[in-house]
């Protein structure tokens, strides 16, 4: 095990919108932060094409262009990137260095910046990841405008899925619900608003069991299995939306920061604070509600505000030797 020695004053953890933002304040107050961006920098905009909701880009963006630009704009003023994953960590409840392990190395931070993001939670049906992207889409309120008047599905029972699947009435020329039960998670109100949209139709109790492409190699037609009677059907659509949740990535420091019965990381009222002094959460790691690719660039900002803040009011902090047993082995 080998400790590097020198003590960050920044580690950020991800590298979605809520990181690079984070590492871009940080950067620019001089604070040169360590960003542990992973194999997979970007997040979840890795996988979008365009992007037309993003203030600033009247014209729309692709997904991994947006992720380039801010990872470059980061750099730019002093960032280090770091294209690795971090594989554990220790975190400090007595103000001493937090430990970060990148395979054997050790290194050690003051202030620790969480923004490993969420995954969707996906379907696990042949097709699904072959489409994703022609056709699959796990955020309708990011791709409907892509899908005018065309046959669409969502996947889901929850309040998340009614919004969806009303927010995508505005666009489709049909919205099939996809429940496995008659009976649905989603709250009465939202349920109510989605039945009196008469573009939206209930496909009850079915699941979808496979998803097929058309001539064009975009999605064709989704296979539905009766969860009752067994039977299947096929079903003409252009547009599938899976909206049966997310999972924070928040594995990591599971056990050592609070977190809620989701897994979501739990933060102080309205600031990017843990129940840890000096790591902070911010994005999609905390978000159950938003989960837009702006909103997680504006709490990476407020993360990156209260690192500088945490360090401005302890600088005798940052003097504190590491804590024992991170020497090199």
């Amino acid at each position: 095990m080998t400790d590097t020695g020198a003590i960050e004053k920044v580690a950020i953890i991800g590298s979605g919108p809520a990181g690079y933002a984070a590492a871009l304040y940080t950067a620019r107050a001089d604070l040169s932060p360590l960003v542990y961006e992973g194999f997979a920098w970007g997040g979840l905009l890795q996988q979008t094409t365009d992007v037309e909701n993003y203030p600033g880009f009247p014209e729309g963006i692709m997904g991994p262009d947006l992720m380039q630009r801010m990872r470059d704009q980061a750099a730019r003023f002093g960032a280090r990137l770091e294209t690795d994953d971090v594989t554990k960590v220790e975190l400090s409840r007595g103000g001493g260095p937090h430990k970060l392990w990148v395979g054997d190395d050790v290194h050690l931070a003051q202030t620790v910046v969480l923004a490993m993001g969420a995954q969707h939670r996906k379907l696990g049906v042949p097709g699904e990841q072959e489409l994703s992207g022609r056709g699959v889409s796990y955020c309708a309120t990011c791709d409907a405008a892509f899908f005018k008047n065309a046959e669409t599905l969502i996947v889901g029972g929850g309040d998340s899925a009614m919004e969806e699947a009303m927010f995508l009435s505005k666009f489709a020329g049909t919205v099939g619900i996809v429940h496995r039960r008659d009976e649905f998670r989603a709250s009465k109100i939202m349920l109510d608003r989605a039945r009196a949209i008469p573009n939206i139709e209930w496909l009850t109790p079915y699941v979808v069991e496979e998803l097929h492409p058309a001539e064009n190699g975009s999605l064709g037609h989704a296979r539905l299995r009766n969860t009752s009677d067994g039977s299947e059907r096929d079903v003409p659509i252009t547009g599938a939306f899976v909206a049966i949740g997310h999972e924070p990535q928040s594995q990591l420091v599971q056990g050592q920061v609070e977190t809620d019965e989701a897994g979501y990381v739990v933060t102080q009222g309205r600031s990017t604070k843990t129940n840890v002094p000096g790591v902070f959460a911010a994005g999609d790691l905390v978000d159950h509600t938003y989960r837009q690719a702006v909103t997680a660039a504006g709490s990476g900002c407020e993360a990156a505000l209260d690192a500088e803040w945490y360090l401005r009011d302890n600088p005798q902090r940052l003097d504190q030797p590491a804590a024992a047993g991170t020497a090199t082995a």
